[in-house]
């Protein structure tokens, strides 16, 4: 029974931690000025209200049945960098903000499970608190890296000097070309470090 229930608990956690993702860029950005999302009723934790058809359901689906992992994203919460108050760093803190959320529900999880194991009378229960910090420090470390249309990239964009104007345009021109090298990187050799982060935080060794 445990071994069906787990891919659609995966899913679901999938479904939920992209929404919590967007949802705070959402909150930031109200926060600074900028109500698009809360106008749009972007501001709801339910996921029909962010779903991709390909990114939330099908692509995690997909991964997973094929290697065993998965990650995925959601619809985008629009919003206006014109309306926010911070002109110049208002976009790198809705940016952030979105991997921020799920660094702290990966904190938040990974130490119930290492601090707190006598809780879970079932042993479904801390395979599916391991399943949500890993995939919310996926999406954190993911999201962070500075290449478009990934969060990161607005800390790039906001600190750079002027005069490298010029890479900023290339980055984003080239962005469909930067990207898949990215996840070759990113497979390769950031997430061993992801893995041993997930082990740092709840004491279990993958």
């Amino acid at each position: 029974m445990e071994g069906l229930l787990l891919p659609i608990f995966y899913i679901v956690i999938i479904l939920y931690s992209v929404t919590i993702h967007e949802v705070s860029h959402g909150l930031m950005a109200n926060s600074l000025g900028d109500s698009t999302a809360k106008n749009l009723g972007r501001l709801s934790l339910n996921p029909l209200k962010h779903l991709d058809p390909f990114g939330s359901v099908l692509l995690p689906f997909l991964l997973y049945i094929t290697t065993g992992f998965a990650f995925g994203y959601a619809k985008p919460v629009p919003y206006n960098p014109n309306n926010l108050v911070d002109r110049k760093y208002g976009p790198v803190k809705v940016a952030v903000s979105g991997p921020a959320s799920n660094l702290i529900l990966a904190l938040l999880f990974g130490l119930s499970l290492r601090f707190m194991p006598d809780v879970f009378s079932s042993s479904l229960v801390p395979d599916l608190f391991a399943m949500i910090v890993m995939l919310n420090l996926v999406l954190a470390v993911f999201n962070m890296f500075p290449v478009p249309p990934l969060d990161g990239h607005w800390l790039l964009m906001a600190f750079l000097p002027a005069r490298f104007n010029s890479f900023k345009v290339y980055m984003y021109k080239n962005s469909f070309i930067l990207f898949p090298i990215f996840l070759i990187i990113f497979m390769m050799f950031v997430s061993p470090w992801i893995y041993r982060l997930f082990g740092l935080i709840t004491g279990v060794d993958l």
